[in-house]
């Protein structure tokens, strides 16, 4: 149903914002707002802002923002139909008349839902038959057992030209209708309809309310020329607003929380493999990601896994789908990628070496940066200046195919960082510094340029010593007082946070004082709202003991200042070693710079291992 803009405005003027959503998520005002704990990211620190005077909401931490119905789409999965429908009836207001054309369709379509309904039951029942006994045979090779055949509708539709066609008319079914919704076929050139799927295994197709809507069938034919056959766009079907399991989908997804992901993968076997371990998968059908298949995963989950062979063909589709999303990336959502080796897809690592070893594989996903990276490097020899000019340029190319500026900045300041570290024009000790140094872009192998450009691949993350001290300053920016100085001149210790460190400089320079939230939606309006996932992730993974909830204030402070001296003071030794190998000649103090180099080494190691959190370690 169609509804009035003048209606929408009605039923959002009848009811508070921040009443609706405060029966979800714990507001207390601030201010004109009230703020609470983000709704769709785990947090310690209110990130969730709502204003009734705008209208609208806001959450920081993962970039999500919205009007009243667009809360109840997000965070309880309603369609816009049923988010209408719950608000009219908290104002109090009726809902409007139906169009009667509009009726007579939904008629129409329940009408063609219920012969789709009788069709998967009679394929069900086919394939427990006579008939489906090389069917049953086929799923069982494939390690899916007869008490999972139920669980995700499947059947087979015999070698039988009219079979179907003549279950359903004799239950009152016309033809035309059954054409119609897509399981008969009717002959070009005149004559009978016919059925359209013969001697296939069968997968029903739901839309986002669990209605089956069409089918796909596996040819169990090994010569029959289409592998696969999904069903005919029809009033129910439309295939590029769909994907394959997505009401189990969602159902795997709201059990495990907002960290499990969507994982897209190529086939409906697959899809069933990934969902009988536990794993929140979907597949488009057959065909390359559409905007609107985006747009569906983006309102499930603001990064699904896209996953494909790492085969030709799977990194031609993998591609095909980055080219397809870069116009459609806002801050807070995007993709992460699996590219899969050995020739295995997601069933053969389910049959072969089970639940935990398929979660695991799906669990080590490439950022889509990365994988356009590789994308535009291997497009072609990079053996000449002319073509590693060409390169430099589809690198900036694709990232002014990112529409929302701050985003298009970022990607065009990785790429062209990953581009620099390929064919680095520093001395080594100068690219010893460089943000790829530990965890970022790297390029193992090879002595000889061509070498290095071919083995190279990208890999940007967050050092995560630095982004302890980076998150201790987020958490608690009084500790910046004292600091300032040594922040403006050598940052977080990575050069990656650089941008952030001044960024937080300003805002500590232009605020009388300044206090956690404040400070992060600050860095979130100016961009950098993903970096703080990034940085946040990796501070998990450093150990450090003022990030803990259980240190005392004083002390954590204390801790967090020992850590940060000894990253600026590896900072200094580095910029001091580098000046000092600039020196030529009797300037040069060999000794001096060998007391240097071990005091860096010395620092370095201790970062690497841990030990800065031991007391007296700076």
């Amino acid at each position: 149903m169609r509804f009035d803009d003048r209606f929408l405005e009605e039923i959002k003027s009848r009811v508070r914002l921040s009443d609706v959503i405060g029966k979800t998520v714990k507001l207390k005002r601030q201010g004109r707002e009230y703020a609470g704990l983000s709704p769709f990211t785990k947090e310690k620190t209110p990130s969730f802002f709502v204003n009734d005077d705008k209208g609208f909401w806001h959450d920081f931490s993962s970039g999500k923002h919205g009007d009243l119905i667009g809360f109840l789409q997000e965070v309880e999965r309603l369609s816009f139909p049923e988010a209408v429908e719950r608000l009219a009836s908290e104002a109090g207001v009726p809902m409007p008349a139906p169009d009667p054309k509009a009726a007579e369709r939904e008629t129409r379509r329940l009408g063609l839902q219920e012969w789709l309904e009788l069709a998967q039951k009679w394929f069900a029942s086919n394939l427990r038959r006579q008939p489906g006994k090389e069917a049953r045979a086929y799923l069982e090779r494939r390690g899916l057992p007869e008490d999972q055949w139920e669980r995700f509708g499947l059947g087979y539709a015999p070698a039988n030209r009219t079979g179907l066609k003549e279950a359903l008319v004799q239950r009152g079914a016309r033809p035309a209708d059954l054409v119609e919704a897509g399981l008969l076929i009717m002959p070009e050139g005149g004559g009978q309809p016919y059925d359209r799927f013969r001697d296939r295994i069968m997968f029903p197709i739901h839309d986002a309310r669990g209605r089956i809507v069409s089918f796909g069938g596996r040819a169990m034919n090994p010569d029959d020329r289409a592998k696969y056959l999904n069903g005919p766009e029809t009033s129910l079907f439309h295939k590029g607003s769909l994907v394959y399991g997505l009401p189990e989908a969602r159902r795997l997804r709201s059990a495990g929380g907002e960290d499990q992901p969507i994982v897209v993968v190529e086939g409906y076997m697959d899809v069933i493999a990934c969902q009988r371990a536990g794993v929140a998968a979907v597949a488009p059908m057959g065909t390359a990601l559409t905007e609107e298949q985006m747009e569906v995963l983006w309102r499930l989950d603001r990064e699904p896994v896209l996953c494909f062979d790492g085969d030709k063909a799977g990194l031609r589709a993998a591609y095909r789908a980055v080219d397809r999303a870069l116009p459609q990336l806002k801050p807070g959502r995007s993709f992460r990628f699996v590219l899969l080796t050995g020739g295995q897809d997601p069933d053969d690592v389910l049959r072969e070496k089970g639940a935990l070893a398929l979660r695991d594989m799906l669990s080590r996903t490439r950022p889509l940066v990365e994988v356009l990276f590789q994308k535009e490097r291997d497009a072609e020899p990079l053996d000449t200046p002319e073509r590693r000019a060409g390169f430099k340029q589809r690198l900036r190319m694709a990232a002014s195919a990112v529409p929302e500026g701050d985003l298009a900045a970022e990607y065009r300041r990785q790429l062209l960082a990953g581009f620099d570290q390929m064919f680095p024009r520093e001395s080594p000790m100068v690219r010893d510094k460089a943000p790829w140094r530990k965890g970022g872009f790297s390029a193992p192998g090879g002595s000889s340029l061509e070498g290095k450009a071919a083995a190279a691949s990208l890999k940007l993350s967050i050092e995560p010593t630095s982004a302890a001290v980076a998150q201790g300053a987020l958490d608690d920016p009084a500790r910046l007082d004292d600091h300032l100085e040594a922040l403006q001149a050598y940052g977080f210790g990575d050069p990656a946070l650089t941008g952030l460190a001044r960024e937080i400089i300003r805002v500590r320079l232009d605020a009388d004082s300044l206090d956690s939230g404040t400070l992060k939606r600050h860095l979130a309006q100016a961009g950098l709202g993903a970096s703080l996932r990034e940085i946040e992730r990796a501070a998990l993974k450093s150990g450090a003991p003022f990030l803990s909830t259980d240190m005392m204030l004083a002390d954590a402070r204390v801790s967090w200042s020992q850590a940060f001296e000894v990253l600026t003071r590896l900072a200094a030794l580095e910029e001091a070693l580098d000046s000092a190998k600039s020196e030529a000649g009797s300037q040069f103090d060999a000794e001096a710079f060998k007391r240097l180099k071990a005091e860096r080494d010395a620092l370095r190691r201790a970062v690497k291992l841990g030990t800065i959190w031991s007391p007296g370690a700076s």
